[in-house]
């Protein structure tokens, strides 16, 4: 059985405030390390009432703080919205204080809209079509300093900060590929291109000093309970955040409820948001650790990163533990 690692947007709840989030995200993170998950990434996004991990470099402290030994990341830090020094600044700083324990993913997609986009960057001159030269300077500045050099990141120069290509399409993997660098592809919710994503980037790919081979990581939704029906019950929070997000009415996560099939259709959608959420493993204990075997013996991902927006903290560090037993199932039957 591959690796398990988790990825955390820091939901607000209905009802619920940032703070509280912000403690449940270091709570995961800590069941996490104890359950033996490998990393545990959070990611950015601006002007969203559902998430907390907007400023994902101090949450990131947070929670590196708080644990041990689980590796803490970006999953990702949307580059066009930062200039590479300050990124490499951040994480040199992250690295400085957690030696060997900080990621840094990379996405070329803006996390926001674009009049945030703006109001983040003040110009929209920092595009993504320079993606791939931003993440080349970035990398450069983690290289050791040369005498004369003008510019330096401090902290940064001369760190190891594992850099990852994030992405939901075929560019992210290309680039990946391109540069030797691990890719993670968001198919929690854009599997559409998942398999044409990882063969490119496997044949494309060049080794590197990072990197010698191919290392691609998978996004899963996977939310886990004592039953089928109590797994299909606190999915419908993720499904409505779907929904609401899908027709323009971004909001916090809801509470389950027993109606999401008639809410979609009213909205003329499926609850599978025309296959956004397809690959989704939802149910009891047994039905976990099926898709999961399946999942994995149909995409080959050297690890995969699980993410569950359940509303109930204790349910979801619960589907976290069914998910992780499954893992090791699996792994003693291999």
């Amino acid at each position: 059985m591959v690796p398990l690692s988790v990825l955390d947007l820091s939901p607000i709840l209905e009802g619920g405030h940032v703070g509280q989030s912000l403690h449940n995200s270091l709570d995961l993170a800590r069941n996490a390390e104890r359950l033996g998950y490998r990393r545990f990434w959070l990611a950015e996004h601006h002007n969203m009432p559902g998430v907390a991990s907007a400023a994902t470099s101090v949450v990131i402290g947070h929670v590196a703080a708080g644990t041990t030994t689980i590796r803490v990341g970006a999953g990702g830090v949307m580059l066009p919205n930062h200039a590479p020094l300050v990124i490499a600044e951040q994480f040199g700083t992250l690295e400085a204080l957690f030696p060997g324990r900080i990621d840094l993913g990379l996405g070329r997609a803006p996390g926001s809209d674009q009049l945030t986009a703006r109001a983040l960057r003040r110009t929209l001159a920092g595009d993504v079509d320079r993606f791939p030269q931003d993440v080349v300077e970035l990398m450069h500045y983690f290289q050791p300093a040369q005498p004369g050099q003008t510019i330096q990141a401090v902290p940064g120069a001369g760190q190891d900060v594992p850099i990852w290509i994030l992405g939901s399409s075929l560019f992210g993997a290309q680039l990946a590929g391109a540069l030797g660098l691990p890719f993670a592809f968001a198919s929690h919710f854009a599997p559409a291109q998942m398999d044409e994503a990882l063969e490119l980037y496997r044949h494309r790919f060049e080794p590197s000093a990072q990197l010698d081979k191919p290392y691609a990581m998978l996004g899963l939704n996977v939310v886990a309970a004592e039953t089928d029906a109590q797994a299909k019950h606190l999915f419908t929070s993720l499904q409505q955040a779907f929904l609401n997000l899908r027709t323009g009415r971004p909001s916090r996560l809801p509470p389950p409820v027993d109606d999401v099939e008639e809410r979609f259709a009213a909205a003329g959608m499926t609850p599978d948001m025309q296959g956004a959420l397809a690959t989704a493993v939802v149910g009891d204990p047994q039905t976990v650790r099926r898709g999961l075997e399946a999942f994995v013996a149909k995409h080959r991902p050297d690890e995969i990163m699980v993410t569950a927006q359940i509303f109930d903290h204790a349910a979801r560090v619960r589907s976290f533990e069914i998910a992780a037993a499954a893992r090791d199932e699996l792994s003693k039957a291999a």
